[in-house]
């Protein structure tokens, strides 16, 4: 006999012989059994996944002699000739090549006659969605009231090109991609038939580059059993059509995981220089790194992965965070787009092999915003509100910050663990003011800013205006103590204005003469920041003494604030300063 391709031996000649379309079988299989035959359907879906199989599975079950119903019987005159494509009452059209609407007038004369031999006259137009507009309007008072003895199969891989018209004249079936584990199966029992034996990595390996499609995994494997000597293994596989193979990769990746750039590169090129395709190893290594992506997330299943889960590199999963693996994934699809249009692919090749040497040291930006949320709980405490964190390179400030949120919950003041520090920069100690005979009032290069004298608020309203009650403190009761005015406008500001709270937190000498409340800063970045506000903080201040009055910021350069900042820094403020590579306020001059 002649030689047949698998594709065509193993073609469906039954409902149950469909490979992964059990909704459709039973669907069809129901409707046959109940005599409820529509005049028209619909098959939907990918290439090679059973849309003109299911098409003549269907003719003959409506035209089987022996047992006319659910399944043909396949022996029959009817079941055979359909099978060989010569029955005069089964049509098939190739819709890509019978466009015009003349072709579909000529089925419109043909329907008038009944069929020759059998009960029912089908025409399959595969590729439907090929037809011209004029040739679908045509067709539109065909399928919605045909002779009772037609039926129209139509067959498409692009349902979004059908009209609306038709579609709604016809029942729809969509026919989905095989799963592996199921391709795989199917071309074990094909090498069983043909009496070829085959490794189950190679057979899966055939199944996963069929992408669901159960033409292309028997047309691969005709492909691959031609140069296997009657064994089919992943080794002549990957020697034969150039493939890297999982270990090789894992070599590379774990070189790289190590920081061992020389390893890496040295391997890749080996594999280069044994003839393999840069495109086709960038594909793999982007299909391993999506691998490594999905054990890191607990998902070990063989049939997404394409290998058992401890084939992959374990140095790899422990060293590089789920987000770095997302990056390595996220550099070979970029390389992919990029080969194309590079001045040589190997470079391109050699650097993203590079690049993952480096990769441990890769810090996302939303790692970034969480250790930058942290440094703020250590130097400012807790913003409100904020989510609590649970792990993270500052692990004694989540646990402050855990407290004082629970605190500020309760309602009771808030502990600031940096509130030494935060006295000895500023010269507020105790909760009493400095002694105000020290300072003296600044330059005349630097005025004092502030509402002196017949100033008032309003007067600054056009500059820097106050936009709602909701930028003010609440009034209070009972009239503030001066000492706790400074720790109630930080608190309060810390939610809406941080860099006014933390300008705020770095004042001292608060001095209530009366008619005037003054204060003073030593750095002329914080009277800067203030001098913006002063009508928010002046009102703020009134509201929480109850009265009406001014409020004045100074600058002050004397050697008597100077002393302030002698002492010690505390040590995690020195290490945020080492990690950000920042500088204290203060610290350059006082070097």
């Amino acid at each position: 006999m002649a030689y047949e391709v698998t594709a065509t031996r193993r073609r469906p000649g039954k409902f149950e012989d469909l490979i992964g379309q059990d909704f459709v079988v039973a669907t069809l299989q129901k409707s046959l059994s109940a005599g409820k035959i529509a005049p028209a359907y619909l098959f939907s879906g990918p290439r090679g996944c059973g849309k003109t199989s299911s098409a003549r599975i269907l003719a003959k079950s409506l035209n089987c002699i022996t047992s006319p119903g659910a399944s043909p019987c396949g022996t029959c005159a009817a079941c055979r000739e359909i099978t060989a494509g010569s029955s005069l009452d089964v049509i098939e059209i190739d819709g890509a090549s019978n466009t015009s609407v003349n072709d579909v007038r000529q089925i419109r004369d043909e329907v008038q006659f009944p069929p020759n031999s059998y009960k029912y006259k089908v025409y399959i137009i595969d590729e439907v969605h090929m037809l011209s507009t004029s040739a679908f309007n045509a067709l539109l008072k065909t399928i919605e009231e045909p002779p009772p003895y037609v039926i129209f199969i139509f067959a498409t891989t692009e349902l979004h090109k059908v009209p609306a018209t038709i579609k709604s004249r016809c029942q729809q079936f969509n026919f989905r991609l095989v799963p592996v584990d199921l391709l795989k199966q199917a071309l074990a029992d094909a090498a069983t038939e043909s009496g070829i034996s085959a490794d189950d990595e190679a057979l899966f390996w055939i199944a996963r580059e069929a992408t669901g499609s159960v033409r292309d995994a028997y047309t691969l494997f005709d492909q691959v059993a031609s140069f296997s000597d009657g064994h089919i293994t992943f080794d002549k596989i990957r020697d034969k059509l150039g493939l890297v193979g999982i270990d090789r990769i894992s070599g590379i990746v774990t070189a790289c995981a190590s920081g061992n750039v020389n390893e890496a590169l040295a391997s890749l090129d080996t594999i280069i220089e044994a003839g393999v395709s840069i495109e086709q190893f960038t594909v793999d290594v982007a299909d391993y790194f999506r691998s490594l992506l999905l054990i890191k997330n607990g998902i070990t299943r063989e049939a997404l992965l394409g290998q058992s889960a401890e084939r992959f590199s374990r140095e790899a999963l422990d060293a590089w965070t789920g987000e770095q693996l997302e990056r390595g994934l996220e550099i070979f699809l970029q390389l992919y787009r990029d080969i194309r249009y590079s001045l040589d692919e190997r470079y391109e090749l050699e650097l993203a092999v590079s690049r993952l040497a480096w990769l441990s040291d890769y810090v996302s930006s939303a790692e970034m915003k969480r250790t930058i949320e942290r440094a703020q709980s250590i130097l400012l405490g807790p913003v409100p509100g904020a989510p609590r964190r649970d792990s993270g390179p500052f692990p004694e400030a989540d646990r402050e910050s855990a407290r004082e949120t629970a605190d500020t919950v309760r309602e009771e003041p808030v502990a600031d663990p940096f509130a030494a520090f935060k006295k000895r920069i500023s010269g507020f100690t105790g909760g009493q003011s400095a002694p105000t005979d020290s300072v003296e009032p600044p330059p005349q290069s630097e005025p004092a800013v502030g509402i002196t004298g017949a100033e008032t608020p309003q007067d600054h309203d056009d500059e820097f205006p106050v936009q709602s009650e909701d930028e003010l403190v609440p009034v209070p009761e009972t009239p503030l103590p001066l000492e706790l005015v400074q720790e109630k406008l930080i608190e309060f500001f810390r939610s809406t204005r941080n860099m006014l709270a933390s300008a705020l937190a770095q004042t001292y000498a608060w001095e209530d003469t009366g008619s005037i409340v003054v204060f003073q800063v030593r750095k002329p970045f914080l009277y800067t920041t203030i001098k913006q506000d002063i009508p928010i903080i002046s009102a703020s201040v009134s509201r929480l003494l109850c009265r009406d009055v001014p409020v004045e910021v100074r600058l002050d350069n004397t050697a008597a604030a100077d002393t302030a900042f002698e002492e010690e820094i505390p040590e995690q403020v020195e290490k945020l300063r080492q990690m950000f590579k920042g500088v204290i306020i203060g610290e350059g001059e006082r070097k």
